[in-house]
């Protein structure tokens, strides 16, 4: 991708990189641009593989125990009977549902978020050669490979992959007969090791190798998400990881540190010695879970801030307090992590104090979005692909905020807590949320990428169906989860279907799964633009007339097109802040960060 389309730069010396070939170019790479690189494609794939595990259980959530169609005699080859005649069984369904969780959080959004944008555009934007620590970054990387092809080969061992879920409950998760936990928690550990690496790179990074005049409030508010997204990571992740190693030696040592006393499987007391807590894993687990959240939706916002002052020609309204906010959202997130947990019996002391710590956290996040929202007012917006992205995101992301407020409070999560309400409400934060923030970063920076543009056209045609379908599949979830249907039946919540005489779901609630499906099933359809987009434009797409092809301020488009070795082809200093539009008396409607006072009026 590096290499599609380079803009000549006279004078620029790159001889002192020698030719080391193929594979230590592209495959055990130490630049960050080509680790970057490598972990969206990676990142992109496990995206879809993740998605193909949700069709096929929205299709047996719609049609219970149907032959899956097309890939239906491939599920049974592959599962036998855990997937008699082609269709999804309850285990199977478990299978599904763990993994598509799993894979979606930790080897799809979070790499593509933190580690591919961040790899490629931070050190760009921050004025550095390269990460601190090169060989690190390429660890970093090879570590999320193989938990990768981990979780990737559980699928074809006896029993399947895991089924206890994307969280991994013990007790649950050790009393599974088959190996598929154990290659999860095998997974998991390298997954979170990557991410530990990338963290502390990332720190490094953005303290010692800021450009000459790049201080604290001159950064980008991209580069201010990553950062708090990176202690966030180095400071949570630990928990989990000393968690994951408790429970596999619960698993293959036969340790009780997640397992009680008088524990029963199977209606017999189990083997175990006990005096384990259950609810210690809870613990460890959210710890890291709600961090998670902002992992995943700090890095969005930090796109959105970008496409945003780009498109509406004027510098982002509030910046100090965008900045102020988002650390403030780092601190805060590691003491919200119980509101997971109300129906675990805790006390209402303990329950208002995370009441409360859920209800303040709100308050930075939304001033994030009002600051976005008012960037808006009185610009002038180009509309191009990346722009309707972000467009949708506020919204978007605005309902899942205002939607996980009632699960804040312990009442209202008695009723609510593990229905599809919970699913819609994370679903509208990670998917027309997160998800649709990266495709604008994919758009905003594929350009600087490859020296190529993406179709505009099909970038239009892929946002409008995504936006339609995406809103298909998660919207009718708040009524059936208001309506009581639970999340992880694998029929549907058919078991609980009312009568006259009975009390239970609706016909009407049921009938929801269907169409759900079909949004979800003409979602993936609409993805096929973007596929083909992304990559017939490697070769063919529009190639660039110049390094700044958007007219942006922030350093990263100041060099050359695609970005060489050591980036910058000459030395580069900071004279300002990041977002310098239309500023009164300069020659242009946009002052690059590099250039002088003396420069940008003439």
């Amino acid at each position: 991708m590096a290499t599609a389309h380079a803009i000549p730069h006279p004078g620029i010396q790159e001889a002192h990189h020698e030719d080391v070939g193929f594979w230590r170019t592209y495959v055990f790479s130490t630049d960050h641009k080509i680790i970057g690189i490598q972990y969206a494609v990676t990142a992109l794939f496990f995206l879809m593989f993740g998605f193909c595990l949700m069709l096929m259980m929205r299709w047996q959530i719609a049609h219970p125990n149907e032959s899956v169609p097309l890939v239906g005699p491939l599920l049974f080859s592959i599962f036998g009977d855990m997937a008699a005649k082609g269709a999804v069984s309850p285990d199977l369904y478990n299978v599904f549902g763990a993994m598509h969780g799993t894979i979606m959080v930790f080897m799809a959004i979070v790499p593509l978020a933190f580690a591919a944008f961040g790899n490629f555009v931070v050190p760009l934007q921050i004025g550095a050669p390269d990460m601190a620590f090169p060989r690190v970054n390429m660890a970093s990387y090879q570590a999320y490979v193989i938990g990768g092809l981990i979780m990737f080969v559980s699928f074809f061992i006896p029993g399947g992959a895991a089924q206890a879920g994307w969280t991994s409950y013990s007790p649950l998760a050790t009393s599974i007969a088959s190996d598929g936990q154990t290659f999860w928690i095998l997974g998991m550990v390298c997954l979170i090791t990557s991410s530990l690496l990338g963290a502390v790179n990332f720190i490094a990074t953005i303290i010692q190798l800021r450009a000459p005049g790049m201080t604290w409030m001159r950064l980008p508010f991209f580069v201010w998400a990553q950062f708090v997204t990176a202690f966030l990571l180095l400071l949570a992740f630990p928990p989990l990881e000393a968690a994951a190693v408790m429970q596999l030696m619960d698993k293959v040592a036969h340790t009780s540190f997640f397992l009680p006393t008088g524990l029963a499987v199977g209606g017999a007391l189990a083997n175990v010695s006990g005096g384990g807590s259950p609810l210690l894993w809870q613990h460890l687990f959210w710890f890291l879970g709600h961090p998670e959240v902002y992992v995943l939706i700090l890095p969005a916002m930090g796109i959105v801030a970008e496409v945003i002052a780009n498109n509406t020609r004027k510098p982002l309204w509030g910046y100090k307090s965008l900045v102020y906010s988002v650390l403030t959202i780092g601190f805060l997130s590691f003491i919200v992590w119980a509101h997971h947990m109300y129906l675990t019996g805790m006390g209402t002391r303990v329950a208002t104090f995370f009441q409360t710590t859920t209800m303040i956290i709100s308050i930075p996040s939304v001033i994030i979005l009002t600051c976005m929202f008012l960037s808006l007012w009185g610009g002038s917006i180009r509309f191009n692909t990346p722009m309707l992205f972000v467009m949708a995101f506020l919204p978007m992301f605005g309902i899942g905020g205002l939607t996980g407020l009632p699960l804040g409070f312990n009442f209202a999560d008695l009723h609510l807590h593990d229905t599809y309400y919970v699913i819609a409400h994370f679903h509208y934060v990670v998917a027309p949320g997160t998800i649709f923030a990266l495709f604008a970063g994919i758009y905003h920076w594929y350009p600087k990428i490859t020296g190529r543009f993406m179709s505009d056209y099909w970038g239009k045609v892929h946002f409008w169906l995504s936006l339609i379908f995406m809103n298909a599949v998660f919207q009718p979830m708040f009524l059936q989860g208001m309506s009581g249907m639970i999340r992880r039946m694998y029929n549907g919540g058919a078991t609980y279907l009312g009568s006259a005489t009975e009390v239970g779901l609706s016909q009407d609630i049921l009938d929801l799964n269907k169409w759900i499906s079909y949004g979800a099933w003409f979602l993936g359809l609409a993805q096929l633009p973007f596929i083909i987009n992304f990559f017939w434009s490697i070769r063919n797409g529009k190639k660039v007339e110049s390094d700044n092809p958007w007219n942006a301020t922030t350093i990263e488009w100041q060099t050359p097109t695609p970005p060489p070795h050591g980036n910058f082809s000459k030395p580069i200093e900071i004279y300002r802040g990041p977002y310098e539009y239309s500023v009164p008396g300069h020659a242009r409607d946009f002052t690059p960060q590099s250039e002088s006072e003396k420069a940008s009026k003439h």
